[in-house]
């Protein structure tokens, strides 16, 4: 019997929303000690889909489109104090784009969702290319 037959496919599932969570939890706690305190004041959002006035606002072609996205002021731009009436900086992840693009790329879906993570936690922190790809290689 080959490896493709013990699989049991007809019980296999994508990860529900519950399970992403989970998931991008664990990408997280890879992450550098000295990153993650970094990230002490940003909130992490995990949905199905970017909103409608999202993807209208970055001209997106499909919701399949955007990964995930950095909402808020970044460190580079905020100044000394944040601003009343501030939203809270947040990372969204975005599910099911996440996993169309893990089905068409030869991935783990952990290494797709710390990349995401990583990319959109460096926009908050105006990281380089190469500072986020150090992160990600550390997370190892």
């Amino acid at each position: 019997m080959t490896k493709a037959a013990q699989i049991d496919w007809d019980g296999a599932k994508a990860p529900s929303l519950a399970a992403f969570e989970e998931l991008a939890q664990a990408a997280f706690d890879r992450l550098p000690d000295e990153f993650r305190a970094l990230c002490a004041d940003v909130i992490f959002n995990v949905a199905e889909f970017p909103e409608d006035d999202v993807l209208k606002e970055l001209e997106a072609e499909s919701p399949f489109d955007l990964l995930g996205l950095f909402t808020g002021v970044g460190l580079p731009q905020q100044g000394y104090a944040p601003q009343t009436g501030q939203m809270p900086n947040t990372i969204h992840l975005y599910r099911r784009p996440i996993l169309d693009y893990w089905a068409e790329h030869d991935e783990s879906l952990g290494t797709i969702v710390t990349h995401v993570m990583v990319h959109e936690i460096g926009h908050h922190f105006g990281f380089s290319d190469e500072d986020m790809e150090a992160i990600e290689q550390a997370a190892g």
